[in-house]
């Protein structure tokens, strides 16, 4: 794993500047805390900070082919031995880097369906001056770009990275910040800030002579039944066996990441079987029991016979570690969520694990979540609005609302959320829900989003045949491409992990395991009985103890009232929330947030639509402090010696 960076100008005669990119590199140290390298030619400069995992003593970066181009790299390939001994030939590591790269020489950008892995690359051609952008299937790994005034690009692993070359500004787009207060997180290419793009999940931008030539998705997901994503060979245990045994490949230690709930707990019992070593878990363990899964995590680790270790959260390290994972995670959060798993990575680094094995995707790509059940009640209302609505009174037991608030109008809250011929009328409540914190806004900010909507950019983006697809095939495009790869693979996964140099993977983001999924019939899903993941929970009852197997999801959760408010709260949370600091942002208005305030600090915000509204706010805050705010840190430049240095410019090669 490594952070990626460069500039490429317009004029290949106009340089860039070591400085810029030595500024680049320190943005992104955290990424590739074992050492750096850079290249400058012909007005381009690239930069890696790596994170060793394959070949740790060669595999460095920029990495130079045979026909003379350079790749900087992020991520894995896991299949890179068997490309390799495809390819033939001698190479000079062992490391997938090499391979990507050989690859791309020898087939451009038509090798990457070839690939089965996590990645985002810079590839550039200097005969042609030529620069290709790419980024994984389900975006798991982020890349960030923006156009520079002389015509030319910068890219970066992370926009940090952007800011620190000092060529890129850092200021708001408050429509991207209104997509994450509307859908949890802004969907590529826009992102919170102004003039910084993401390659989308699956993306490929090509720049050339000072101009964007080609910019298109290389994979998109289908989620119809008898869609575009055939039928992977073979039946699920073994594809998912296959998809973890890769994914164990590493030239480091390797662990899991154990929630208690059906995914990790597969995805650790297949590890444990696949591995020769003594496995490791890790788990995140509250101090409120409405959180906690500690004794199913407990009761896992002991079946499995692992070294188990959980890290403890109460409303006090929330509050501690909130600012940093915002810093990371570069944009507005509407849930605390990403703060406990930003500490687990802290303390799974601690005990000399940098690859973790995780259950995400498998909500997304088996119909797990509590929104697919509500989506088939929700149809089912149109027909049987008596026996939906009884239904619907055993969905969300977790949530704190209590059973008398949970009357008529709780209902039509579910079921008036949308037609049911809207294409996002799965997602509905949710968005219903999340526009809380719109009603914060300013009644200037508002005006100037008059003309932004974001629900119809995502209208416009659904893919072709997107209407005939049923409305759960509809839900799990987009859970997709709304939550999991904005939000859960970005916030909650990459950022938080890759801020401690820890390596999150994902089998059940294997691209074979999602086709076997897409393919499968709607009730080997979500079954009679509202019974989610059924194929799912039929291969972890050969695996796991019976009641784990059978046990229902506990979505992961955390506090986001209680660690902010109280005597444990720190000063910062009531300055960053003060009428004068609302005003200096200019997106909330400090009256209607005074209100919200007092709510909090009595304990009479209990709902999930304030605690989401409290900490879309205080996050927002916290986010143009520290990127966009007079306060906003500078970035240091990395000092140490560069393990490559590839300088046409300088006559330097090493």
């Amino acid at each position: 794993m490594c952070g990626i960076a460069g500039i490429v100008r317009a004029d290949a005669d106009a340089p860039v500047a070591e400085e810029a990119l030595r500024r680049m590199a320190g943005a992104l140290r955290h990424r590739g805390p074992d050492g750096w390298g850079l290249a400058r030619e012909g007005g381009a400069g690239l930069v890696s900070t790596r994170l060793a995992i394959f070949d740790v003593p060669g595999g460095w970066q920029p990495m130079r082919g045979e026909r003379g181009t350079l790749l900087v790299y992020n991520g894995e390939v896991y299949n890179h031995p068997e490309l390799r001994r495809e390819l033939g030939g001698a190479f000079a590591t062992t490391s997938d880097t090499e391979v990507v790269l050989r690859l791309l020489e020898r087939e451009g950008v038509r090798a990457l369906d070839r690939l089965n892995g996590q990645f985002a690359l810079a590839w550039w051609e200097p005969a042609a001056r030529r620069l290709t952008l790419v980024r994984d299937r389900f975006g798991v790994r982020p890349l960030h770009w923006a156009a520079l005034p002389d015509g030319g690009i910068a890219f970066a692993s992370e926009a940090k990275a952007l800011f620190a070359s000092g060529e890129v500004a850092a200021a708001p787009d408050l429509a991207g910040i209104d997509e994450v207060f509307t859908t949890w997180g802004a969907r590529a290419p826009r992102s919170a800030f102004a003039g910084v793009a993401q390659l989308p999940p699956g993306g490929l931008l090509v720049w050339e002579d000072g101009e964007p030539v080609a910019q298109r998705t290389w994979w998109e997901p289908d989620c119809a039944r008898g869609g575009s994503a055939a039928p992977a060979p073979g039946d699920l245990a073994e594809l998912l066996a296959d998809a973890v045994r890769l994914r164990l490949r590493a030239d480091v230690p390797v662990g899991t990441y154990l929630s208690g709930g059906l995914d990790s707990s597969l995805i650790s019992a297949l590890a444990q079987r696949a591995t020769d070593h003594e496995l490791r878990t890790f788990s995140v363990a509250f101090h409120d029991a409405r959180y906690d899964e500690r004794p199913w995590q407990e009761r896992v680790a002991r079946a499995l016979g692992t070294r188990h270790h959980a890290v403890e959260v109460g409303p006090r390290e929330i509050a501690d570690g909130f600012r940093a994972v915002v810093a990371h995670a570069e944009t507005p959060l509407i849930r605390t969520a990403p703060v406990p798993l930003h500490l687990l990575a802290r303390a799974t680094r601690a005990h000399g694990i940098t690859v973790v094995a995780t259950g995400e995707g498998a909500d997304e790509l088996f119909w797990g979540y509590d929104l697919f059940k509500e989506t088939a009640l929700r149809e089912l209302h149109v027909r049987d609005p008596a026996r939906a609505e009884a239904l619907l009174d055993g969905l969300y037991p977790y949530l704190d609302v209590p059973a008398e608030r949970r009357g008529p109008a709780w209902r039509r809250f579910f079921f008036e959320a949308g037609a049911p011929g809207d294409p996002l009328f799965s997602h509905g409540p949710r968005i219903a829900a999340t526009a809380v914190v719109r009603a914060f806004y300013r009644p200037e900010a508002a005006q100037s989003l008059a003309g932004a909507d974001p629900l119809a950019r995502l209208r416009a983006d659904l893919p072709p045949g997107f209407a005939r697809w049923s409305a759960l095939e509809r839900a799990a495009w987009l859970e997709l491409t709304t939550l999991l790869a904005p939000n859960l693979l970005a916030a909650q996964g990459d950022r938080v992990a890759m801020a401690h140099g820890v390596e999150g993977r994902f089998p059940f983001l294997d691209h074979r395991v999602f086709a076997h999924a897409a393919a499968l019939p709607p009730e080997r899903k979500l079954g009679p009985g509202l019974r989610e993941k059924a194929e799912l929970r039929d291969l972890a009852a050969r695996l796991l103890p019976a009641e784990v197997a059978a046990r229902p999801k506990q979505p992961y959760r955390a506090p986001e009232v209680a660690p902010f408010f109280g005597p444990h709260a720190p000063a910062w949370v009531e300055e960053r929330l003060e009428a004068r600091a609302l005003d200096a942002v200019g997106i909330f208005d400090p009256a209607r947030v005074a209100g919200l305030l007092r709510r909090c600090r009595t304990g009479k915000a209990s709902g999930f639509r304030e605690g989401m509204a409290l900490v879309g706010i205080l996050s927002t805050q916290v986010w143009h402090e520290r990127f966009c705010g007079a306060g906003a840190a500078g970035w240091p430049a990395e000092r140490s010696q560069p393990r490559v240095r590839l300088d046409v410019a300088a006559g330097i090669t090493s």
